[in-house]
């Protein structure tokens, strides 16, 4: 076999075109090698952000939660405006960024857990009285009553222990019709989101009541505390009288609040707007001075990636304590 003549020019062509081929492949595996590097330099980057953001976050909820107990022990028979703690950004500069916290009244919204009677949830029954409301609340935001109904029926036997539908309401069978068969959860919600699972919640309605709603960890009827519901809050008190009191008379009502809130729970139902009404006696119970739940958001920017825990205090009797928490990240 004849071997390669480097003097032939049409060899030294060859050669040369390999040699460029493998310089190309090389630059081509180095550039790879490179680009994993960089992303991976940069996923540790943000990965320590992501951590160091949550650190500051918890911190915030810590402090949070410090401020919301000497607010309770400020004033523990009434939990109103004063000081304006609701909703007020709070700032808290931390290294290499900002953090932000806010804390607004976690027990003003619907308790979709009040729909069922008992805490074992072995044994959870229907309470006519919740679905009522939850009912009331969803006419008052515009729901059609029908679609009202059927929703605020098929959440009583989505949480509830038996397997019995209630009138317009909805069981395993109905969801087992589903393009994605499931079943009813038949215990408490954890999270406001789960109702987007309830037959009669369709989007759009979820969009509309999301605002509205909480799982609180606890089957009490919703304890709205008349001291801090805002005028724009009206709907989670008419809802509390359906037939009884219209949005706009309990819109009217919460801007008449006296500045100090009221003092007492007769004193709140004597009110002249109110005369004339008749709560039940769990309704009238329903109707708090003092707020047990608190929730708190807390925003962290540090170095351009975002952390947000959202966290849920429970303030109803000493030691105040962190029940409930969720995190998000952003951009």
């Amino acid at each position: 076999m004849r071997r390669p003549d480097p003097n032939r020019p049409e060899e030294r062509g060859a050669a040369l075109l390999t040699v460029l081929l493998l310089v190309a492949v090389m630059a081509v595996v180095a550039a790879t090698a490179l680009e994993r590097v960089a992303l991976a330099t940069r996923m540790t980057g943000n990965g320590g952000a992501v951590d160091q953001g949550r650190a500051f976050a918890d911190a915030g909820m810590v402090i949070a939660r410090l401020k919301i107990g000497d607010l309770v022990a400020a004033s523990p028979g009434k939990t109103t405006l004063a000081g304006n703690w609701m909703g007020t950004p709070q700032a808290i500069p931390v290294p290499g960024g900002m953090a932000t916290a806010r804390v607004t009244d976690g027990s003003n919204c619907f308790n979709l857990n009040s729909v069922v009677a008992g805490n074992n949830e072995n044994s959870l029954k229907v309470r006519p009285v919740a679905v009522s409301q939850f009912q009331a609340l969803l006419q008052a935001l515009g729901v059609d009553v029908r679609q009202a109904q059927v929703a605020a029926a098929s959440l009583a036997d989505w949480i509830d222990t038996d397997s019995v539908p209630q009138p317009a309401g909805a069981e395993d069978e109905t969801y087992a019709r589903a393009a994605r068969p499931y079943r009813t959860a038949n215990r408490f919600m954890v999270d406001a989101s789960e109702l987007r699972a309830v037959n009669g919640i369709t989007p759009a309605v979820y969009d509309l009541v999301r605002p509205w709603v909480c799982a609180l960890p606890v089957s009490d009827m919703s304890p709205i505390n008349i001291n801090t519901l805002l005028p724009d809050q009206a709907p989670l008190f008419a809802m509390l009288l359906p037939g009884q009191l219209s949005v706009a008379q309990a819109r009217q009502l919460l801007a008449q609040r006296p500045a100090e809130g009221y003092g007492s729970i007769p004193q709140f139902w004597q009110a002249p707007s109110l005369v004339g009404l008749s709560p039940l006696t769990e309704v009238a119970e329903q109707v708090k001075l003092t707020t047990g739940f608190f929730r708190v958001d807390v925003s962290v920017n540090v170095g351009g990636t975002q952390v947000v825990e959202r966290g849920l205090i429970d303030a109803r009797q000493p030691p105040i304590r962190l029940v409930r928490r969720d995190w998000g990240t952003g951009a």
